[in-house]
Order: structure tokens, then C-alpha cells, then sequence
């Protein structure tokens, strides 16, 4: 099979499952780590906010390109050089038909959403603001949907401005029209809370904030994996999301932008590729895309990310989303059934994100014991430390679902608490 094959999600036949119906063993066998014990016990992986386990395809295609193609990409004329460009190219493509793109030229390679925030932030919004503008957050963002905007506001005098949230975890949707203000300029939030599962209405936000001539940036990290992403609908300006977290490898992410915004950006970093001619006295920047990624990419990273998208299509993302909804309705019903723990996020509409706390052991305490049974959950702030603070917690304990767990994880997780119970009484 080539690269441009493995790429377009092309895998042979009995490596997923296309039936009609989702044939969950049939996935788990596709994730070799599942097969590993942690302390002579099953893996019970439940932290996939944090980072996604990566099927056989993507590790295979990440092999494939070093072992047969390794080569830099765009300059070379020989022949490894010509097929690694190929299927560089070839995850630009399919990132652009996963987001529903209208060009090529929109999808950039980044490190991560992080990256992609920080290019936003200082190639677009710094160039933009003056003293008295405001940017306008959310109270449920992570960190990296803060700290960026705080760096930009002390360099431009903007102010940074927060949108509150319920006790549910919900968007003040009321308190969000008011804050569209003339003196707003850029609405940067997310499409799903990495702490609480929140799925926000993203799309009637962004119609709100762009009858206000407001730019709007979506960090949409936990959204990628788990919800169908139209960017011609929701007609996001901005658009980011982080290759690890969607069954791709680490170190990759993309960062969409309309393409008539980003024609009049300047390059958040210079170097190679992003050139198409250098003087001493004048450089003149490459087209899109490429003028917004400076040197040699991560190659590897890239069209992982691409094998990555295409074991998705492969399977469904419709299948995905239904199985992940009924396992999240399966755990909030096992882990409220457990006496004392309390659901930190309980928005109507949610991703299969569950933090809780309970009251005899801290969060750390929690995934330790966890941990002796080979149960991976995040336990902390989950770098959303206002969040906590407005929910008047230190931490939580926090388990987060993926397309390959299933109804023997959530018990096996459910035990475990208990075991917790056990220690701690």
C-alpha cells in the first residue's frame, strides 16, 4: 500500500471494522496499548482529554514514512523527496474535507492548538488592538486560551474580558449578548470544555458575535474527536485543534483561518519555506499556506495526523459520536450512584468528559489508587485553575472517553471508586 493510500484512509480490509453497526472489540484491536497490563492489570485508559492512544494504522504509517520515505518535503527533486511532499500534502487534503474547509489554503500545520492560538494572537489580534479593545474569553478556558490574550493585552493596553458560567457549566448565554459590546474586537472560546465536557453553541455564538463585526477564534481540541466539525457552517474565523488528542501523534496540530484574513497576516515566524524570494533589504513572503510554516514541519507528524483523520472516516464519525454518547449516559449514571461523588460539569449537552471530586480523598489521592488497578484518569486543575477556582475546588478527578472504551472500563473505574471508599472510610 503507498503513502498517499494510507494517508486517504485506505486501510485493508480486516483492519476496521465497516459494518453497519460499531463493533467496539473489532476497534480495541486495533489499539495495541489496550492489550498492555499496568501492575498485572488491564489498562483501563480514561484519560483521552489529556492524550488519545493511537491505532496500528497511524503507528504504521509514521514507520512507513521512515523507513521507505524519509525525506524533507517541497525542494527536493528527486524521488523520496516527491512522494514525502506527496503525502505531506496528501493531510492537508483530508484535513480540509474532515473540517469541511472551502480552501487548501485555509489549514495550517502547527505544533498544537496552543501554537495556533499563540499565531492568532500575535499575527492577527496584536496588529489589530489598541489601548481599551477587549477580548473576550470564557470562564471554562484552558489555559491556553488565556495566557495568550493576557500576553497580548499587557503589549497592546486591550483588555481581557470574561464570560461567566453557571453552576451547571454552562455559558451565561445572557450575560454573553451584553458583553458583544462595540469596544470588543476578538471572541476566542471553545467548542468543548477539557474540564467539564461542556459542548458550547458555537454556532449561534459566533452568529452573535459576527453581527457585531466581531472575529472569533474556536479552540476546538476536544472537539475534533468527538463532534462532526463543519467550518463552512459554523463560519468560524479561526478554527484550531491538536493531532494527539484525535488519535494522531504529538508534537502536530492545525490551525484553519479564512483564507481573506490570513492573505493579511504576517508570519508569526520566519525562516525557510515561508519565503519566496529573501534579499538583505526585502523579503517577500510565500503564499498560503505555507508562509505561516517556517522551516522544516513535522513531516511524520503531518501525515500521522492524516492516516489519523482517515481511520476516523473510516469507521464513522456519526458511529463514533453515538457510541461515545451512550457510554457517557452509561457512566454519569454508575459514578452518581456512588455515594458522596459529585459531577463537576453537568451541562445538557456534553461530551464524554466527567470530573468529579469526592469527599474523602483528594483528586490525587483518587488516581493513585486507580492507578494500582491499571486505571488511567487526569487528576488536578486540568490547567483551567479559574475554573476551579469558581467552582471553589482545588482539583478534580477527571475521566474522559474515547471511541475504543466501552461498559467494562466504566465498571471497572466504578469499582475502583469504591476501593477508594474502602481506603479512605
Amino acid at each position: 500500500m503507498n503513502m498517499r493510500d494510507r494517508i486517504h484512509g485506505k486501510q485493508a480490509p480486516d483492519l476496521v471494522n465497516n459494518s453497519p453497526t460499531f463493533d467496539i472489540d473489532a476497534v480495541r484491536k486495533n489499539f495495541p496499548i489496550l492489550g498492555r497490563r499496568v501492575y498485572d492489570q488491564p489498562l483501563v485508559y480514561l484519560d483521552n482529554a489529556a492524550t488519545s492512544q493511537k491505532p496500528r494504522e497511524v503507528v504504521d504509517c509514521i514507520q512507513a514514512y521512515y523507513l521507505q520515505t524519509n525525506a524533507n518535503v517541497h525542494r527536493g527533486v528527486y524521488r523520496l523527496s516527491e512522494e514525502a511532499t506527496s503525502a505531506y500534502e496528501a493531510s492537508r487534503d483530508i484535513i480540509q474535507r474532515f473540517l469541511n474547509a472551502k480552501s487548501r489554503k485555509e489549514v495550517i500545520f502547527v505544533r498544537g492548538t496552543t501554537e495556533a492560538i499563540n499565531l492568532v494572537a500575535h499575527s492577527y489580534a496584536k496588529p489589530l488592538l489598541s489601548p481599551g479593545d477587549e477580548i473576550l474569553i470564557s470562564t471554562m478556558e484552558h489555559h491556553s486560551n488565556i495566557v495568550p490574550w493576557q500576553i497580548i493585552c499587557n503589549q497592546t493596553g486591550a483588555v481581557l474580558k470574561v464570560i461567566p458560567i453557571n453552576d451547571a457549566g454552562e455559558i451565561e448565554q445572557n450575560t454573553f449578548t451584553a458583553m458583544l459590546g462595540p469596544k470588543c474586537r476578538l471572541l476566542a472560546i471553545t467548542h468543548v470544555s477539557n474540564a467539564l465536557g461542556t459542548i458550547n453553541p458555537v454556532r449561534q455564538m459566533i452568529k452573535l458575535a459576527h453581527a457585531q463585526g466581531i472575529t472569533v477564534l474556536i479552540d476546538g481540541a476536544q472537539a475534533a474527536p468527538h463532534l462532526q466539525v463543519d467550518l463552512q457552517a459554523l463560519d468560524a474565523d479561526f478554527y484550531a485543534f491538536s493531532g494527539h488528542k484525535v488519535y494522531g501523534p504529538t508534537g502536530i496540530g492545525v490551525l484553519y483561518g479564512k483564507q481573506e484574513l490570513l492573505e493579511k497576516m504576517e508570519p508569526y515566524q520566519g525562516g525557510g519555506d515561508m519565503i519566496s524570494r529573501v534579499t538583505f533589504a526585502h523579503t517577500d513572503y510565500n503564499e498560503l499556506p505555507y508562509r505561516f510554516e517556517a522551516g522544516t514541519p513535522n513531516i511524520a507528524g503531518s501525515i500521522g495526523l492524516g492516516c489519523a483523520l482517515g481511520y476516523i472516516n473510516n469507521i464513522g464519525l456519526d458511529q463514533i459520536v453515538r457510541h461515545e454518547q451512550a457510554l457517557l449516559g452509561y457512566a454519569t449514571e454508575q459514578l452518581l450512584s456512588i455515594e458522596g461523588l459529585r459531577l463537576i460539569g453537568t451541562a445538557r449537552h456534553k461530551a464524554g468528559i466527567l470530573s468529579f471530586v469526592m469527599p474523602e480523598a483528594h483528586a490525587h489521592d483518587i488516581s493513585t489508587i486507580l492507578d494500582q488497578s491499571g486505571i488511567a484518569i487526569r487528576a488536578g486543575h486540568h490547567c483551567t485553575m479559574p475554573l476551579m477556582t469558581r467552582f471553589g475546588i482545588a482539583a478534580t478527578a477527571r475521566a474522559s472517553l474515547a471511541l475504543y472504551n466501552n461498559r467494562a472500563d466504566i465498571d471497572a473505574l466504578v469499582a475502583g471508586l469504591h476501593e477508594v471508599k474502602r481506603i479512605f472510610k
